[in-house]
């Protein structure tokens, strides 16, 4: 299949559902136009057509995620998730992160993303939510630490010698958050 193909079929759905995410149509050119560029370079990687949508969808939601990010533009994490009507055969570490962030609590989960997703640093974050700059230290470590554990739980991911998390995502079936 290619790109012009890949256009025709997906690029009015793909511009609705960027839109629902933004909520600026301007921008949505401006991400649409980058799904595009990706999909075109990248279209050689996909190994099976049968997951050409999933595939799609994915690098869509990855480019509303990188927009968010280098726009520092504030967005709830869980409306990036992919629409129910969206099949989604496809199973990523991206979905479990979004199924382990849903499950932090409020009080680590917003540190957590001001801090690694905003990149705002830590003194600034406890000054927007009135804590002691300690009390955020010690919640975005835990919140780190229950992302791992997530992980661990979620998909059986172990942590090596160096500490570093490494493991293969099971299936979405065999998954205890996404499924």
């Amino acid at each position: 299949m290619k790109t012009k193909e890949i256009w025709h079929i997906y690029s009015d759905e793909l511009k609705y559902f960027i839109v629902g995410k933004v909520k600026d149509k301007a921008i949505a050119d401006d991400i649409l136009q980058d799904v595009f560029i990706k999909i075109h370079t990248k279209l050689h990687t996909l190994k099976e057509t049968s997951k050409l949508k999933s595939w799609v969808f994915s690098i869509t939601r990855n480019s509303i995620l990188d927009y968010f990010k280098t726009t520092n533009r504030s967005f709830e994490i869980i409306n990036i998730e992919s629409d129910s009507n969206i099949e989604d055969s496809l199973h990523t570490k991206a979905d479990c992160l979004i199924g382990i962030l849903k499950k932090l609590p409020k009080k680590y989960r917003e540190p957590l993303f001001l801090s690694d997703i905003k990149g705002i640093k830590q003194t600034e974050i406890a000054k927007q939510l009135n804590i002691p700059i300690s009390t955020v230290k010690s919640q975005i470590q835990r919140a780190r630490k229950m992302v791992a554990k997530g992980f661990m739980d979620c998909c059986g991911f172990v942590k090596n010698d160096k500490g570093i998390l490494v493991g293969k995502i099971k299936d979405r079936g065999d998954c205890k958050i996404c499924k």
